[in-house]
């Protein structure tokens, strides 16, 4: 009779922590969805309705505008020089990081890390002490007729300071989960160095390498804060962040919304596209 009972009582014990924790669950999604709602969902709606508020055409006009075309190509262009270049740096320095032993690892790794503890302002303030008229290297730049900030290389090279550790950071944790085995036996089958490099080590970090370059890639057209220290507010001569904030400021609301969807656009493809891959990636 007492088998019974306790029996019954943990099976009313199990039904009742069950329903519990569907509570728990359901509650928790709602307040994730509700929080996701009001954080993303309405600003990026608002972005769209705001855009497409005076029509269709109003929204072409302010899309097709000659500043508009040339931020375009801007954004662009940086992305095209900074992604390839943090891709590069990204494979050297995880392949260096997770194959190899030497002294300055951890110095390294903390200073790849570095770009996500400093404000982007900061980097552009770093940019300007390094290469303004009054910085460390601004005589010697002057007497050789080299513009670096204020002009398209600061912010190629802002650009690349607040995205190059993404491609590695990405690397990094797939290399040390795979170890260096796959490498030892390549080299003692007798590939030599670039080979086991090509053939072992960078097929197996493909879906690590195209991740961070979507990431890099994102943040690159993207970037506002770094960028806008080293460049001037000139239509034609910044990308589309900074286009959105000068149509902004001299108060084109409906055009500075209009660029801004275009952002959003590239924004929503990029996450599809990084969807897509880990979807083919898990079949």
């Amino acid at each position: 009779m007492s088998d019974q009972t306790s029996t019954s009582t943990t099976r009313f014990v199990r039904v009742h922590a069950s329903d519990e924790s569907g509570i728990v669950k359901w509650c928790l999604i709602g307040l994730a969805l509700v929080w996701v709602g009001l954080l993303l969902v309405l600003p990026l709606v608002s972005v769209f309705a705001e855009a497409f508020s005076h029509g269709w055409r109003a929204y072409w006009s302010a899309l097709s505008q000659p500043a508009t075309v040339a931020a375009i190509w801007i954004t662009f262009t940086l992305a095209a020089i900074v992604v390839p270049l943090n891709c590069l740096f990204g494979v050297v320095a995880a392949w260096a990081l997770t194959k190899f032993e030497f002294r300055a690892k951890t110095l390294i790794l903390t200073l790849i890390d570095l770009p996500f503890a400093v404000s982007p302002v900061v980097v552009g303030v770093m940019l300007l002490v390094l290469f303004g008229a009054q910085g460390f290297f601004g005589p010697w730049l002057r007497d050789h007729d080299i513009r670096i900030v204020f002009a398209f290389p600061g912010m190629v090279l802002a650009t690349l300071f607040v995205t190059f550790p993404l491609v590695a950071r990405e690397l990094i944790p797939v290399m040390q989960q795979q170890g260096t085995d796959p490498e030892q036996a390549a080299l003692t089958l007798g590939a030599n160095g670039w080979q086991t490099f090509a053939q072992v080590t960078l097929p197996s970090v493909k879906w690590g390498v195209l991740y961070g370059v979507i990431l890099a890639n994102a943040r690159a057209m993207g970037e506002f804060g770094a960028v806008y220290v080293v460049s001037r507010p000139i239509p034609g001569e910044i990308p589309l962040p900074l286009w959105v904030d000068t149509l902004n400021s001299e108060h084109k609301g409906q055009q500075a919304f209009a660029v801004a969807s275009l952002l959003v656009l590239l924004a929503l493809l990029t996450l599809a596209f990084k969807s897509a891959l880990e979807h083919r990636q898990r079949k």
